[in-house]
């Protein structure tokens, strides 16, 4: 149990902002699901997420003992790039899921990292560890893993200042007429489809810049850089500009190319390392199927113009 006075300097903010100032171990997520399990007290008393902190506030926090987890280690011989005492780096194939899930129990890269690896950031959960960002399932390529709790939160800090280095390779349906671009629209849950992400008013700040690099009639290849990572953010952004991505099962035309998936690679990471701070860049090449894919583009381009 931890006892906290409010300062001056955080009243004013929702308590679970607050906290997470004054602990950034502390994630707002779990925070918020203590408050509404009573493990979070102002004064004693119980209050809900959107409290708003007063300066004088006591503040008794009741930080439940870490579950222990329960996830199955599988020797998946997971595609490590690179690894040291605090962070690695691992290539995800198209079709496996980062973490274990509803239908999805085993088979994830967390259940190959559990294998790998004892030494994983246990910040954000038991079915997570060291699981700082992710990719989608579908999507192929470079994703980093905390093996501490410290690299946890440098990283974690990283992504919200946006200094990570994040760009991914996309075929998407159509002419894209201009060689570069950058998508500004805010990112949140679609009002209509709930299990579905859309540009909405009240969304999220999301960023996306696009460069084109090559054209192949009714489709284009595009180079994304994320500026912010939010959930489906390539796949919306592009939608929304409306050159969806090519196999895309969501947000693009059915069954229009034969893929497994959407054609999206993240292809390069960097970051400044937790410990030493240097700052480290890692390049992954399009898969064999990607590869393929984009050679049968290029090839009928030149049976039409030949």
């Amino acid at each position: 149990m931890e006892t906290i006075e409010i300062t001056e300097e955080h009243a004013g903010n929702r308590i679970d902002k607050a906290l997470s100032a004054i602990n950034s171990d502390w994630s707002r997520t779990h925070l918020q699901n203590w408050l509404k399990d009573s493990l979070v007290l102002v004064n004693e008393k119980k209050v809900k997420p959107n409290y708003k902190v007063k300066t004088g506030d006591v503040v008794t926090i009741n930080e439940p003992e870490p579950e222990e987890l329960d996830v199955v280690a599988e020797d998946l011989q997971l595609d490590i790039v690179y690894e040291d005492k605090d962070v690695l780096v691992v290539n995800k194939p198209s079709g496996m899921v980062v973490h274990p899930a509803p239908g999805h129990p085993t088979g994830t890269i967390v259940n190959g990292l559990m294998y790998h690896c004892k030494d994983l950031s246990g910040i954000n959960g038991v079915l997570r560890p060291g699981i700082v960002h992710r990719i989608d399932k579908d999507t192929s390529g470079l994703l980093m893993v905390a093996k501490n709790d410290l690299a946890h939160v440098s990283l974690v800090n990283q992504l919200v200042e946006k200094s990570v280095t994040r760009v991914y390779t996309a075929l998407v349906h159509g002419h894209i007429p201009h060689d570069n671009g950058t998508i500004d629209a805010p990112i949140g849950r679609d009002k209509r489809e709930r299990q579905s992400m859309a540009i909405v008013d009240d969304g999220k700040h999301a960023v996306t810049h696009f460069k084109v690099l090559e054209r192949y009639g009714e489709f284009t290849l595009v180079e994304c850089r994320l500026e912010t990572g939010r959930t489906h953010q390539i796949r919306v952004h592009m939608k929304y500009i409306g050159y969806p991505l090519a196999g895309d099962p969501k947000y693009g035309p059915k069954k229009t190319i034969d893929f497994s998936g959407q054609a999206l690679h993240a292809g390069t990471i960097g970051f400044e390392h937790p410990v030493t701070g240097e700052y480290k860049e890692f390049h992954q090449p399009l898969p064999e199927d990607f590869q393929a894919l984009i050679s049968k583009m290029r090839n009928s381009v030149d049976k039409t113009s030949g």
